[in-house]
C-alpha cells in the first residue's frame, strides 16, 4: 500500500517550532491567577512523541534557545523517547523560545490561547543548519501548515525539506493545521497548494477544506479530490462534535486512493474533556503509527481516534499513552456490552 525504506535510522522525523507553554492552573484565569504550570510542546512535537511512545524511533528538526530554556526542551524531549539529534541549537544573543498561555474552559466559557511568539528562532533556521545526511535517515517526513505560516524564512525551509525528503525516498505526510492568527486563507490555500503534490498522507479538516480550499460536496467527495487533483495517497478528515469544554465526540475518516476505499468506525461519545490541545496532533501520530506499523488503514483509524480521545483526558499538549493503553481502548470502544472493571 505505502512504500516504506526499511533501512533507515528514523521511523519519522518531523520540523515545526517547539513552544513553551504556560497554563492557568486548573480553571483559573491568565488575567487574575498569579502562577502558571509549564512544559513544551508544538504541533510535530507532539506528533512525534505519539509515535514514540508507541514504540517507534522518532526525533524533531527545530531550533531552540542556547540556554536554560532550551536545556529543559532537549530534557522533555528525551523524556518522552524523541531524539534530539537534529535539534538545533541558537547560540545568538535574541535567542527565544515561543511562548504560549492557556486557560481552560468551562462552560459557557471557552478555552482560550494568548500568543507570544514573535521573533522565535525557529524563524531563523536556515537550510545549512540541517546535514545532508539527514535527508536520507527517515522512513517518514511530517509537518504541518502552522510551519509554513510562522515566517517566510520557514516557509522556504519547509519546502525545500519537503523536497529533499521527498527525494531521498520518504513519505511525506501534511496536516493542514490552519490558524487564522498566522495567515490568511488566500495565502494559506498558495502555499499549501505548492507543496501538496509532493504528500503522500494529508491531514485536513472539512471546515478547512470548505473555506480555505473552496471544495465543495460532501466529505468523502472532498477527500476524494485531494488524491484527483494533487496525486495523494491518504486523506484523513477528524469530526469533533464539542457539547461543552469538558464534554466531547470524536471520530474520523480515512480515504485510500490506491484502494479506492474508505475507512470508518463508530466514533467516541462524550469524553470527559481534561485539556484538548494536541489532541489533533494525538490523532495524527496513531495513524502515522499505524500506517508505519501495520501499513493498515483500519489499523491506523482505530489508533489514531484512541490516542485523540484518550488525549483529551491528558493535561499538557504532548501524549501520554502507550500501545499497550491504546489497544485497551480500542478493545472496550469495539465491545458491545458491558464492560469489566476487574481488569486493574
Amino acid at each position: 500500500m505505502l512504500t516504506v525504506n526499511e533501512n533507515r535510522e528514523f521511523d519519522a522525523l518531523a520540523l515545526g517550532e517547539i513552544l513553551l507553554r504556560l497554563s492557568a492552573p486548573s480553571n483559573e484565569r491568565i488575567v487574575r491567577g498569579d502562577t502558571f504550570e509549564k512544559c513544551a510542546g508544538g504541533a510535530e512535537l507532539n506528533v512525534v512523541s505519539g509515535i514514540s511512545m508507541m514504540g517507534l524511533r522518532t526525533g524533531i528538526i527545530s531550533k531552540v534557545p542556547q540556554n536554560d530554556i532550551g536545556t529543559y526542551v532537549k530534557n522533555h524531549l528525551r523524556f518522552c523517547g524523541v531524539s534530539d539529534d537534529c535539534l538545533i541549537f541558537d547560540e545568538s544573543r535574541d535567542a527565544r523560545l515561543g511562548i504560549y498561555f492557556y486557560e481552560n474552559g468551562a462552560y459557557p466559557r471557552k478555552s482560550s490561547v494568548v500568543y507570544d511568539r514573535r521573533n522565535s528562532s525557529i524563524n531563523t533556521i536556515s537550510m545549512d543548519d540541517i546535514p545532508e545526511s539527514t535527508f536520507s535517515s527517515t522512513k517518514l517526513f511530517h509537518t504541518c501548515g502552522i510551519t509554513l505560516a510562522l515566517s517566510p524564512q520557514t516557509r522556504d525551509v519547509t519546502e525545500e525539506c519537503i523536497k529533499k525528503f521527498k527525494e531521498q525516498g520518504a513519505l511525506i505526510s501534511f496536516d493542514v493545521n490552519y490558524r487564522a492568527n498566522l495567515w490568511d486563507e488566500a495565502t494559506a490555500k498558495e502555499y499549501i497548494e505548492r507543496i501538496l503534490p509532493y504528500v503522500d498522507i494529508l491531514f485536513v479538516s472539512e471546515e478547512t477544506s470548505r473555506r480555505t480550499f473552496g471544495k465543495t460536496g460532501t466529505i468523502k467527495e472532498i477527500m476524494k479530490s485531494y488524491t484527483e487533483d494533487f496525486n495523494i495517497k491518504i486523506v484523513a478528515t477528524t469530526e469533533r462534535i464539542v457539547i461543552s469544554p469538558k464534554k466531547h465526540t470524536f471520530g474520523s475518516t480515512i480515504y485510500n486512493a490506491v484502494e479506492d476505499k474508505f475507512y470508518e468506525e463508530a466514533p467516541y461519545q462524550n469524553i470527559e474533556v481534561i485539556d484538548r490541545i494536541g489532541s489533533g496532533d494525538a490523532y495524527v501520530s496513531g495513524v502515522l503509527y499505524g500506517l508505519l506499523a501495520y501499513d493498515d488503514c483500519q489499523k491506523a483509524l482505530e489508533i489514531g481516534n484512541a490516542a485523540s480521545a484518550v488525549k483529551n483526558t491528558i493535561p499538557g499538549d504532548l501524549p501520554s499513552t502507550d500501545l499497550k493503553e491504546i489497544q485497551k481502548i480500542i478493545s472496550s470502544h469495539q465491545n458491545i456490552g458491558p464492560q469489566s472493571e476487574m481488569n486493574r
